[in-house]
């Protein structure tokens, strides 16, 4: 699977080990996962605000930045993790032919 979300998963993983002084994704790896998690969470937060503003007839292409950002510190995080992408689109796959509601049920039962 060769899509953009690989390439980048991939450069993620190949810049992890880089120095801390030139790569910005090894000095997140230095500084660990909670700095991670601050950012994910920083992202979601400037996404939630950036699509409150495209309701409010804002730019759409803040929106689409912000969160381009959040699924950039999002794969930070798998990578942190010893995960990626394809565990993301194989769940979510998984979920492709089944409703919302009963997947949302499913997992409540769990």
């Amino acid at each position: 699977m060769d899509t953009i979300l690989q390439q980048l998963a991939e450069t993620i993983e190949s810049r992890k080990g880089a120095s801390p002084d030139s790569s910005y994704v090894a000095s997140l790896h230095h500084k660990g996962l909670n700095k991670i998690l601050e950012k994910v969470g920083e992202e979601a937060t400037e996404t939630i605000l950036a699509a409150k503003d495209v309701e409010q007839g804002g730019e759409r292409e803040a929106l689409v930045r912000e969160t381009a950002d959040l699924w950039f510190h999002s794969l930070v995080m798998l990578s942190h993790l010893g995960m990626g992408p394809d565990q993301v689109l194989e769940e979510l796959q998984k979920r492709f032919n089944m409703s919302g509601l009963a997947e949302k049920a499913a997992r409540s039962e769990q």
